[in-house]
């Protein structure tokens, strides 16, 4: 039998309530999503929907945590305890699958780290591509001292330029309109970077 919103925990509510956030960043403007939007996806009243939300900023807070936690449980999990560029490899991928799985999440993303004021979101979003590009570095440094890596490799910039790539693969799906990476297109731009930064 389907459970229906009064019969879930504060918890599962708080689940379904991001998970509406994130269906609607998929279709507009993450800035424009106002709260009555948010209870109208959920079929609920706003009343309701800050019963476990304090304010708007909250529940953005809690969007961007999950984003956090789930994107980078989906990275460490791909990457493993796999060599260097196999790590590389599968870390890209993987970022690309969550981002078609849930298109939402780089707008998101996109309209937190734009916004002038601080905020604990814009916060978390900060933290979240710092620590990021920490793990990039980290198997980018492996590369070098296995030996399968350029040792003349400017790792930051390495790193900046593979965050940079997975971006530029959401910003041109969102230019055609298209709410996937093309997975083959993805394959190809990562080939690229792999080929230069691999040792001659």
């Amino acid at each position: 039998m389907k459970r229906t919103m009064k019969n879930l925990t504060g918890e599962e509510r708080r689940k379904v309530t991001i998970d509406a956030v994130l269906q609607l960043a998929a279709e507009r403007n993450p800035a424009e999503i106002t709260t009555a939007a948010i209870a109208g996806k959920m079929k609920l009243t706003q009343g309701a929907l800050f019963r476990h939300f304090s304010s708007k900023d909250a529940l953005w807070e809690s969007v961007m945590q999950w984003v956090d936690i789930n994107l980078m449980r989906t990275i460490d999990e791909a990457v493993g305890h796999r060599s260097p560029v196999e790590a590389l490899e599968r870390m890209f991928l993987a970022h690309i699958d969550f981002v078609n799985s849930r298109p939402g999440v780089p707008r998101i993303l996109f309209a937190e780290l734009q916004k002038p004021d601080a905020t604990p979101a814009k916060t978390i979003a900060g933290l979240l591509l710092k620590r990021y590009a920490k793990r990039l570095e980290s198997l980018l440094e492996q590369g070098i001292e296995a030996g399968v890596l350029d040792p003349c490799m400017d790792v930051k910039a390495a790193s900046g330029m593979f965050i940079g790539t997975v971006q530029g693969l959401v910003m041109q799906s969102m230019i055609a309109g298209k709410k996937d990476i093309d997975l083959n297109d993805a394959g190809k731009v990562l080939r690229v970077f792999l080929r230069g930064i691999t040792k001659r």
